[in-house]
């Protein structure tokens, strides 16, 4: 059996990626989590009153460095 041409290479390959392209969007659109139309328009919690990625990420830090300084306290009593 002959190797295919490039030429005939071409038309395969555009092809698949006419029919791959859609198939993909399709595949996306399902994993989209849908518009919920419950809830009301100006229920959000404003941004000012929530408290901002940085400080969690501060009292989680804080939480951490208070875990290893008693870890660290009990290791050295024993």
């Amino acid at each position: 059996r002959e190797a295919p041409t490039p030429k005939m290479l071409a038309p395969c390959l555009l092809r698949r990626v006419v029919l791959a392209v859609p198939l993909v969007l399709v595949v996306a659109l399902l994993f989209l989590e849908p518009v919920r139309s419950d809830q009301e328009a100006g229920t959000a919690i404003p941004a000012e009153s929530r408290p901002c990625v940085d400080c969690h990420a501060f009292e989680f830090m804080q939480r951490a460095l208070q875990d290893l300084k008693k870890t660290a306290y009990n290791l050295d009593t024993r």
